[in-house]
């Protein structure tokens, strides 16, 4: 007796699931998020976490030159969230940066030069929500790119990245 099996066809689940950004529900209500680029909206993602804060947004950046997350950062700000930032050294130099749009709205910048490369793409917001990937904030991470973004929702998480962040700005220099 022999049996015959077809072949199952995964491609429009894979499909689904790297342009619509799976939620994985993990032990205890923990939650994990993933988006893709091109085409899976992370900057979207951002934006709401960002539009959503209620006390503290933690940064860490290499690139970043979105001006929409930009602007969801000064919206925060405007709204008394206490946003930092941390930025990688070339960031400070850079033609098209965030960090003078930032400094200018008020927003605390300080320049990693420690690291040969700070290669962090890092938010944390109210202490509850981890924002990281490969995903640099920028439009080309967004529009040209294959990069990802992992929003985590994990107590144990976020508090090992909110170590990780005050560790940096430690070392790092106020930027002016």
């Amino acid at each position: 007796m022999s049996l015959s099996l077809k072949p199952l066809t995964l491609a429009p689940l894979l499909l689904a699931l790297c342009c619509h950004g799976p939620r994985v529900r993990t032990e205890a209500g923990r939650n994990i998020k993933a988006y893709f680029t091109p085409g899976g909206s992370p900057t979207a993602a951002i934006i709401k976490a960002l539009d959503n804060a209620k006390k503290s947004v933690h940064v860490q950046a290499y690139s970043f030159t979105s001006a929409p997350i930009a602007e969801a950062l000064k919206r925060a700000h405007d709204r008394g969230v206490t946003v930092r930032v941390i930025l990688d050294k070339s960031q400070k130099h850079e033609r098209h940066t965030s960090a003078t749009f930032l400094i200018r709205a008020g927003i605390p910048v300080w320049i990693d030069r420690k690291h040969a490369i700070a290669h962090n793409k890092v938010m944390i917001v109210d202490s509850a929500i981890v924002i990281t990937g490969s995903f640099n904030f920028t439009r080309s991470a967004e529009e040209r790119n294959a990069e990802n973004l992992v929003v985590i929702t994990d107590g144990r998480i976020v508090n090992q990245y909110l170590a990780n962040w005050r560790k940096c700005k430690a070392h790092s220099e106020k930027a002016r």
